[in-house]
């Protein structure tokens, strides 16, 4: 098995379906801190790919890299893992 047919996935929040077709996509993950040895969190956002505008805020997502679909979009969402909650 070679690396270029893996795929990396990742898992986030939706912050934002204000653009056609695009979400972005908050993922946070803990790091330890290299001096103080405290765990910290590390977030970072992506604007992945929603062909049919499914997705809304607050849903938790997994994302899957793939080939550069914009000038800051490589991602692609592949489902939907909790529905956010309606107010």
């Amino acid at each position: 098995m070679s690396a270029t047919n893996l795929k990396r996935t990742l898992t986030g929040t939706v912050v934002s379906d204000k653009m056609d077709k695009t979400v972005t996509v908050l993922v946070e993950r803990k790091v330890k801190h290299p001096v103080l040895g405290k765990i910290i969190r590390v977030s970072k956002k992506y604007h992945a790919h929603d062909e049919t505008n499914e997705f809304h805020h607050g849903d938790v997502v997994a994302i899957e890299e793939c080939r550069p679909l914009a000038k800051t979009k490589t991602w692609r969402v592949t489902k939907l893992l909790e529905k956010a909650e309606a107010i």
